[in-house]
């Protein structure tokens, strides 16, 4: 990853953490707290429980004359004291504070019931209790232990949903690097092509016809850049369309190409009939100049291109290197070559596709390697 790409994934994933950790702990915090209510209720119900059926064995000894018996219960002391708060039975509860009902001492939940009615001579049945402490330490401990895997589980969660979100940024950032070295490559072939053609003339002091042949075709070549440049970043749906004569559009053209087909020495065959069409003029010579610009390109010296026309249609046929079977689904894509034969931006059949969509026409693309390329486009369907 190159450092823009690079940032954008650390604060993305950054950003991510942030609000999945802060959701994350405050989730775990809601639920901690509605624990600690939950479990105090249950803790007091308990203990309470314990101290009603106490007072209920006090009560059933005292009115049947038998005698009492404390049960032991599981989590809990229980001491009876009467009313000058001396142990009668069970445990003795250390600082007991009998002007409470319910309260928490250190590691201890106490409980302290009148219940009893001073049966048996007891006034206070007390229950000490340490579950309610230990428990909440356990679901303390639990929570902890839930929030981290969490945690761990959203983070590779998060690298991973960063890596899939910037996946088209990167692709794309490396499309335009790409794009930059292209640039840069093709454009350095004319501009040296037109300093050299210059420091020869100067040099000569007269202008001999390869040397003029040389600086037109250079500058046709910037030119063509500029164009292909200027369709990518600018909108040119204020031009208007008007009716046509594709044909004429052909030959007008062409005109500009002589040179390339002369330095090249291909032969260009043209049939044209009427053919009208309804679109923006410098769009429908866009669209002749990028095929025809394709066509010379990936074509040997010493060939032929073929150019037609009918009522509703346009084909242009080469003897050029073709296209590979497997890379026809993507020659229309941006920034894609089929391959490597001469330079380019692999923008020229998408901006052809581009136009094709805006008015409804429809493209059509055969190709063998090492025979050509056929491509017709259908005005009307």
């Amino acid at each position: 990853m190159n450092k823009l790409t690079k940032k954008s994934f650390y604060s993305f994933l950054t950003l991510y953490l942030l609000s999945s950790f802060t959701l994350l702990l405050s989730s775990s915090y809601w639920f901690y707290s509605a624990q600690i209510s939950t479990q105090e209720n249950t803790n007091y119900y308990r203990m309470n429980h314990i101290a009603d059926v106490v007072s209920a064995d006090v009560i059933y000894a005292h009115m049947m004359g038998k005698e009492f018996t404390l049960k032991e219960f599981p989590h809990a002391k229980v001491g009876l004291y009467d009313a000058e708060h001396r142990l009668k039975f069970g445990t003795e509860i250390k600082e007991v504070d009998f002007s409470r009902e319910f309260y928490i001492q250190g590691e201890s939940s106490i409980l302290i019931s009148q219940a009893t009615h001073s049966h048996l001579n007891i006034n206070f049945v007390v229950v000490e209790s340490k579950e309610y402490l230990q428990t909440l330490s356990k679901i303390k401990q639990e929570i902890l232990y839930v929030t981290l895997f969490i945690a761990l589980l959203i983070m590779l969660i998060s690298v991973f949903l960063s890596y899939i979100f910037l996946q088209p940024i990167k692709e794309k950032m490396l499309e335009i690097e790409n794009f930059v070295k292209d640039t840069t490559h093709e454009l350095k072939t004319p501009i040296t092509a037109l300093m050299m053609s210059t420091s020869r003339a100067k040099s000569k002091k007269e202008y001999d016809e390869k040397i003029i042949q040389n600086i037109s075709i250079s500058t046709k070549q910037l030119y063509d850049i500029y164009s292909s440049l200027t369709y990518l970043s600018f909108d040119h749906k204020s031009e208007e369309a008007q009716r046509l004569a594709f044909e004429d559009v052909i030959q007008s053209s062409i005109e500009y190409f002589d040179e390339l087909l002369e330095r090249k020495n291909i032969s260009l065959l043209v049939d044209t009939k009427e053919c009208f069409v309804t679109m923006a003029p410098t769009k429908a010579k866009m669209l002749f100049n990028n095929l025809l610009s394709n066509a010379i390109k990936y074509s040997l010296p010493n060939k032929r291109v073929w150019i037609t026309t009918t009522e509703n249609s346009f084909t242009i046929r080469d003897e050029g290197i073709g296209i590979a079977p497997e890379k026809l689904d993507t020659v229309f894509k941006r920034f894609t070559r089929a391959n490597n034969y001469a330079g380019g931006f692999g923008v020229g059949l998408s901006i052809v596709e581009s136009i094709a969509k805006e008015y409804g026409f429809k493209v059509e693309i055969e190709s063998q390697e090492n025979e050509g390329t056929t491509i017709t486009i259908r005005f009307h369907s």
